[in-house]
C-alpha cells in the first residue's frame, strides 16, 4: 500500500508511563492536520483495562502520588498559541482537575514521598519581545527561543493550596530533581558556569536546615538521580569526559562521606535510550529506578534499547531485552511497565512480570492492519579497518533492483535500528530503498566506536562509503539511482559527501552544518561542542575547522541538493543552509531551499503537522525528480 505524507496523523503516539497505587498512567497524542497541533490526553489502566481519565487536548506527563491517589501533570490548558509556559495540575480521582501554577516551561517534576508537595525545576525570566539588550549566553536555546535572560531553578508547590517557592537562585540552570525517601532532602542537578554548561554538579539539599552539600561536582550529561528506598545512597547518570562529549554516560552511587563511585564502568554500552524515532509523543519519563541493591536503567545496544540491573558491586545483567526499543519504563511491584516499537511497530504500552510480556495497548493496529508495513533487512559489515559496522535495508515491494536512499542519522552519537520511522516506510511505499546504518560515532557499541573528536569525515565517511558498496552487492539496488539524505550530524555529512564523491544522483540536507566557525558562534551548544567534536574554534586550530567544513568545498559540488532549515533552529542556525545554498548556486548546482517558520531543530520530530506534511512533499518531490 502507498503511504501519503498526511497518514502520518493516522498514527497514534503513546508516551510517559508512570505508575503509583496499582494503577498505570500514559499519555496519548493524537496528530491532528485539521488543527495543526498535537492533541494530548492521559489515560489510567486498572489491572489491563485502560481508558482516558483527563480528555485534553492539552494533557500530557502524568505524575502519579506515592499512593496513587492523585496525578500531577502538565498543561497549556487556558494559554494561547503564542503563549509562553505551561500549568502545573493536579486531579484527585472523583474531582475536577485544578491548577495548582504556571511555570515559563518545566523541565523535571516530581511528588513529595508523603504526596503534599512537588518539586519543580522550571525556568525563569522575562523573554523581552521588542529589543533584544544582551549581556551573556547562551543568546538562546533551541525549541525554546531567546534565553539570555532566562534560568531554570528548583520550586517546591504545595499540592493543595498551590503556593510556589522559589529554593534555588543565582545565575544557574537546574535540570533534575529528586525527592528523599524522608521527605527532608532533594538531590538535584545544576550547572553554575554557563559559559561551560556541560559541567554539572549534583547537591543535596536540606530542607529543615537550608543547608545545601555539592555531593559530586564536575560531572556532564547527568541526565536522573534516584534515591535508594532507604535514603543511604543517591544514583545518578553522567559522565566525566574520559572522551570528551562523546563518552559514555554511566551510572554513579554517592554514599555519604564518600565520593560517587561508578558501578557501569565496566559495561561495554552508554546508558540510556539513543535509537532515532520520528514518532514520539511527550515524555517527562524516568530512566533510573533503584530495585532492592540494584539500579535498573535502559541501555542502547546496537540498534536495539533494553532494561539492564546494575547491582553495587558492578555487576550487570539483562532484565528486559525483547529485542526492539524499549522506550520508557516504569516498575510497578514486581513487574515493568513499558512503551515499546520496533522498525515496523509504533510504540504501544506493554506490562512484563517475568513471564510473557502483554500488551496494554492496540491504538495503533487498525493502521498497521491496512499498511502491511515490511521489516528492514539487518546486516553487519566487517569495515576495511576489521570493525563491525551495523545498518539495515527497507525495500519495497517488487523483485528491483530498487532506486534507494542511504539515510543518515544526528548526533553523531545517536543510532538507528528498531526505532520506528515514519518517514522511511513512507520513502519504501513509493518505491525508494532505505539504507540506514550506524557508522563510527554512533551510539550503540563501544565508546571507542562513538569517538570520532577531531575526525569528521574521516572514518565515519569511510563507513558509509563502504555500506554503500556493500548493499549494491548484496540487495537489489540500482547502483545508478541512489540518493543521500540526513539531518543535523547527517545533514552534515551528507554535505560531505557530495563535496567529496559524485555517486549520488541526488541530496537532501536538512538542519545541516557547512560551516563549523559560525557553528561555534551562532549557536545554543556551538562554542564548546565544537572546541570538543572538532577541537578547533576559531582561534585555535582555525585551519581545522575550515578543512571540516563543507562550505569550503562547494566548487566540488555537482549533486543536486535539497537543503531543508527552519528559521527558529537554535542547535543549527539558519546561515548553514543559507550558506550552502549560496555556495551551491554560485557554481551552477541545482539546488533548492525550503525554510520553515516557528520550527526548530525539532522539525522532523515534533514540527508543526503541516510543517512535518509538506516536509515529506518536498522530499518526495526532489527524490522523484532527480532519482
Amino acid at each position: 500500500m502507498s503511504l501519503s505524507p498526511e497518514d502520518l496523523a493516522k498514527l497514534v503516539l503513546v508516551s510517559n508511563p508512570d505508575a503509583a497505587g496499582g494503577k498505570v498512567f500514559f499519555t496519548v497524542t493524537r496528530i491532528s492536520l485539521e488543527n495543526d497541533r498535537y492533541e494530548s490526553s492521559i489515560w489510567a489502566c486498572e489491572g489491563e483495562v485502560c481508558k482516558p481519565v483527563l480528555p485534553g487536548p492539552f494533557d500530557t506527563a502524568a505524575r502519579a502520588s506515592p499512593d496513587g491517589s492523585k496525578i500531577a501533570f502538565l498543561s497549556r490548558r487556558g494559554f494561547g498559541d503564542k503563549d509562553k509556559g505551561v500549568g502545573l495540575w493536579v486531579a484527585e480521582w472523583g474531582g475536577e482537575p485544578r491548577q495548582l501554577a504556571k511555570f515559563l516551561g518545566v523541565l523535571d517534576f516530581s511528588w513529595s514521598p508523603g504526596g503534599e508537595a512537588l518539586a519543580v525545576v522550571a525556568y525563569e525570566g522575562s523573554p523581552e519581545g521588542d529589543v533584544k539588550h544582551v549581556e551573556r549566553l547562551p543568546l538562546w536555546i533551541n525549541d525554546f527561543g531567546f534565553a539570555y535572560n532566562v534560568s531554570s531553578h528548583l520550586y517546591l508547590v504545595d499540592s493543595y493550596s498551590g503556593v510556589v517557592e522559589k529554593i534555588t537562585d543565582g545565575d544557574v540552570r537546574v535540570l533534575k530533581a529528586a525527592w528523599a525517601p524522608d521527605g527532608r532532602r532533594i538531590a538535584y542537578a545544576v550547572a553554575r558556569d554557563l559559559l561551560k554548561p556541560y559541567l554539572q554538579d549534583v547537591v543535596v539539599l536540606d530542607l529543615k536546615t537550608g543547608e545545601q552539600m555539592t555531593a559530586a561536582s564536575g560531572f556532564s550529561s547527568v541526565s536522573d538521580i534516584a534515591w535508594s528506598p532507604d535514603g543511604r545512597h543517591i544514583a545518578f547518570t553522567g559522565h566525566l569526559r574520559p572522551r570528551g562529549l562523546s563518552s559514555h554516560s554511566r551510572i554513579w552511587v554517592l554514599e555519604e562521606g564518600e565520593g560517587p563511585r561508578c558501578v557501569t564502568c565496566g559495561f561495554v554500552y552508554n546508558v540510556g535510550n539513543s535509537v532515532n524515532s520520528d514518532v514520539r509523543g511527550p515524555s517527562f519519563a524516568r530512566a533510573l529506578y533503584w530495585a532492592g541493591d540494584g539500579l535498573l536503567f535502559q541501555a542502547t545496544v546496537g540498534g536495539t534499547v533494553g532494561v539492564f540491573r546494575a547491582a553495587l558491586s558492578g555487576d550487570v545483567e539483562p532484565v528486559l531485552t525483547p529485542g526492539g526499543v524499549v522506550d520508557e519504563f516504569v516498575p510497578l511491584g514486581g513487574a515493568i511497565v513499558y512503551t515499546y516499537m520496533e522498525a515496523n511497530k509504533p510504540k504501544e504500552l506493554y506490562i512484563w512480570d517475568g513471564g510473557e510480556p502483554r500488551r496494554l495497548t492496540r491504538f495503533n493496529d487498525f493502521v498497521l492492519e491496512r499498511w502491511k508495513l515490511r521489516r528492514p533487512s539487518r546486516f553487519v559489515l566487517r569495515a576495511s579497518d576489521g570493525a563491525e559496522v551495523e545498518g539495515w535495508v527497507l525495500l519495497p515491494e517488487g523483485p528491483g533492483p530498487h532506486k534507494w536512499v542511504l539515510y543518515i542519522h544526528g548526533g553523531p552519537k545517536t543510532a538507528y535500528g528498531e526505532g520506528f520511522m515514519f518517514e522511511f516506510h513512507l520513502l519504501a511505499s513509493r518505491g525508494y530503498a532505505v539504507v540506514f546504518s550506524n557508522p563510527r560515532g554512533s551510539d550503540g557499541y563501544s565508546e571507542e566506536f562513538a569517538d570520532i573528536r577531531c575526525k569528521y569525515g574521516e572514518r565515519d565517511f569511510q563507513d558509509l562509503m563502504e555500506v554503500v558498496d556493500y548493499v549494491l552487492k548484496s540487495y537489489p539496488l540500482d547502483p545508478n539511482r541512489g540518493a543521500v539524505a540526513g539531518g543535523s550530524y547527517g545533514g552534515f555529512m551528507t554535505n560531505w559527501i557530495i563535496a567529496h564523491v559524485d555517486r549520488f544522483r541526488a541530496a537532501v540536507t536538512q538542519r545541516s552544518i557547512c560551516d563549523w566557525v559560525s557553528m561555534y558562534g551562532t549557536t545554543d551548544i556551538g562554542w564548546y561542542f565544537v572546541e570538543d567534536q572538532l577541537c578547533c574554534t576559531p582561534w585555535r586550530n582555525r585551519e581545522l575547522c575550515v578543512e571540516k567544513s563543507p562550505l569550503y568545498l562547494a566548487n566540488r559540488v555537482k549533486t543536486p541538493t535539497l537543503i531543508i532549515h527552519s528559521l527558529e533552529d537554535y542547535r543549527t542556525w539558519v546561515d548553514q543552509g543559507v550558506l550552502f545554498f549560496t555556495a551551491l548556486r554560485l557554481h551552477g548546482v541545482e539546488t533548492r531551499l525550503v525554510l520553515f517558520p516557528e520550527e526548530s531543530h525539532e522539525l522532523t520530530r515534533k514540527g508543526k503537522p503541516r510543517h512535518r506534511v509538506e516536509n515529506f512533499k518536498e522530499i518526495l518531490n526532489w527524490l522523484d525528480k532527480y532519482v
